[in-house]
């Protein structure tokens, strides 16, 4: 998104800031959302694999 911004644009734009904070954020929000699915998903199994090794 940042390489897109400064291709079309070479001065500073307000508006160009905001795109490239808005898409870091749904960067950011989308590996959250991803790591907290992931332990839903893999925390029970990992659980009862150390169960059962004692």
């Amino acid at each position: 998104m940042e390489a897109v911004v400064d291709l079309v644009t070479k001065e500073k734009k307000p508006l160009a800031k905001i795109a490239k904070d808005t898409a870091a954020g749904a960067v950011l929000v989308s590996a959250i959302a991803a790591a907290i699915i992931g332990c839903i998903i893999f925390v029970p199994y990992l659980l009862e694999l150390i169960k059962s090794k004692r």
